[in-house]
């Protein structure tokens, strides 16, 4: 007998020193600029989990929702990730622009600002993906498996 969705039973705490939730994410992280990834930093990784991945969407892109960074294989003890750098021990998966790594922000010029939703996954067994791994790779990988998830937006136009 299938087993119902398991709830997602708390809220790791995403934040980084770049940027605030719903602020404007600086210059120097987008396409635009240095085009380096932001320094990220986590907290209230739950027991259980054997993974986390990191997941950097723009929901607001003119052909839908589009892939800035996806990180795998980060390990359960790692709090976080410098500026322009993997978290230890994680792998990169592709972004939209074709590319492993991070991609960052630029916007049609004269877009309302776009939002970039930063999500970090806490799952309770290994995800199984590898270098080139797309989002859509590790939200399946995850069903089911996600014991808590964070969240951080940032904004950004041109």
């Amino acid at each position: 007998m299938d087993q119902p969705p398991r709830p997602v039973a708390a809220e790791l705490e995403l934040r980084s020193a770049a940027f605030s939730d719903h602020t404007i994410v600086p210059d120097r992280y987008s396409r635009v600029g240095d085009d380096i990834s932001p320094p990220l930093e986590w907290t209230r990784v739950p027991d259980g989990t054997e993974e986390l991945a990191l997941v950097v969407e723009d929901p607001d892109a003119p052909g839908g929702t589009f892939t800035h960074w996806v990180v795998t294989n980060i390990p359960p003890d790692a709090r976080g990730a410098g500026e322009g750098e993997l978290p230890p021990g994680g792998v990169p998966g592709r972004n939209d622009f074709g590319e492993l790594g991070w991609g960052g922000p630029q916007p049609p010029v004269g877009d309302d600002a776009h939002r970039y939703f930063f999500r970090l996954y806490a799952v309770d067994r290994p995800l199984g993906l590898g270098e080139g791994a797309t989002a859509e790779d590790v939200r399946a990988a995850a069903k089911d498996h996600t014991l808590a998830r964070g969240n951080l937006v940032g904004l950004f136009a041109r």
